[in-house]
């Protein structure tokens, strides 16, 4: 018998590599092997979720969504790289945490891209999330030698605002940088890039975008759109992942869209894992009805199921019921807010104040002792 544990990251909390270190150690007392494998669905985590699967890394310093210099990360191996565009561009990468929502860039995320296929990729996988920015992706085919101009035919500033002003493009450099080249990528968001499902209007307030701020960056990604070789990119799923840069991926770089966990879970080779296992154990910060439209725990449950492996997951919290869970293929779920004694105050602040690793070492040794038959 083998145990896989498999989470995804418990976001503000735990990596994706820590939390299975800390379910591992849970763990430990059954004796029985147990294979680490953190996982990842193209946002937040991603590139520590391949290196943690034998991938080496690389770091570059590349341009910030605010513009400044940042260490980014991406992984190598063989002829392929992964990059998360949340390592360059994402929210995490904003200086002191403030918000530019109208000039943030993909710039960096384009020159990483750019010193992967310097260092010998030929296919390149674009995990999108965690992004601070709504600029259509403009910035990452600029750092490829794509150009945006306005109508006196000078160089637009960054961010999503400028590109109202967009009057010419020019994609031919950024298509010969990328003649041999494969472009995946890897997101669980299916937002189209315009209206009322799209990359501003649902995604811009959780970057700090005002209403008028919503309204601006949408008429700049309408007008990306428009003067796009291919603008019915716009309405395909995935052209709103991460701020529009999935609309770029498509109609700039030629790109194929993949469910993220779907294909990362291919990657670092989970099925061939998943082979040698009689429980799986995944989870995330928090399972809701958002982790069933493409989560990476939901997709472990989903290749799992077709192995006719049970899965175990744990979560911070939860907001599926019973039935729920067991038709997303949960044979159990167990919450740390289970384990926060009555009248403590805020779950989630005595969660943190508790140690979340101390604390999901614990759930899982409770679990221990149901593993591996039931009673799920």
């Amino acid at each position: 018998m083998t145990i896989l544990v498999a989470p995804d990251k418990f976001k503000g909390t735990l990596t994706a590599a820590e939390a299975a270190e800390a379910i591992a150690d849970g763990l430990a007392g059954l004796g029985l092997p147990v294979v680490r494998m953190p996982v990842a669905d193209g946002g937040d985590g991603t590139v520590d979720a391949v290196a943690a699967a034998g991938f080496a890394r690389r770091t570059a310093t590349v341009t910030g969504p605010a513009g400044g210099p940042v260490a980014a990360s991406y992984a190598v191996r063989g002829t392929t790289a992964v990059i998360e565009l949340a390592e360059a561009s994402g929210l995490r990468r904003l200086p002191g945490g403030r918000p530019c929502p109208l000039t943030a860039t993909t710039r960096g995320t384009g020159e990483l891209v750019d010193a992967a296929l310097r260092g010998g990729a030929t296919r390149i996988v674009l995990g999108l999330g965690g992004s601070a920015t709504t600029d259509g992706g403009a910035g990452l085919a600029a750092a490829l030698g794509a150009r945006f101009r306005d109508a006196a035919g000078n160089p637009l500033p960054p961010g999503g605002a400028a590109l109202r002003d967009l009057a010419d493009l020019d994609l031919g450099a950024v298509r010969a940088r990328l003649r041999g080249a494969e472009i995946v990528v890897a997101t669980d968001v299916d937002n189209p890039l315009l209206g009322p499902d799209g990359a501003a209007a649902v995604f811009g307030p959780q970057k700090g975008a005002t209403p008028g701020d919503v309204a601006v960056l949408e008429a700049g990604l309408a007008r990306l759109a428009a003067l796009a070789p291919d603008p019915a990119a716009a309405r395909r799923p995935g052209a709103g992942a991460a701020g529009g840069a999935g609309f770029a991926a498509l109609a700039f770089l030629g790109a194929t869209v993949r469910p993220g966990i779907d294909y990362l879970l291919d990657l670092i080779g989970f099925a061939e894992k998943l082979a040698d296992a009689t429980v799986v154990i995944t989870g995330e910060g928090s399972l809701d009805h958002q982790s069933l439209r493409g989560k990476a725990p939901y997709g472990v449950a989903r290749a799992a199921a077709r192995a006719g492996v049970p899965v175990v997951a744990l979560a911070g919290r939860s907001e599926l019921g019973a039935a729920e869970a067991r038709q997303a293929g949960f044979a159990a779920v167990r919450t740390l807010t289970s384990l926060v004694p009555p009248g403590a105050g805020d779950p989630l602040a005595w969660i943190v104040a508790n140690g979340p690793a101390q604390m999901l070492r614990a759930l899982a040794a409770s679990i221990a002792r149901d593993l591996p038959g039931g009673p799920w």
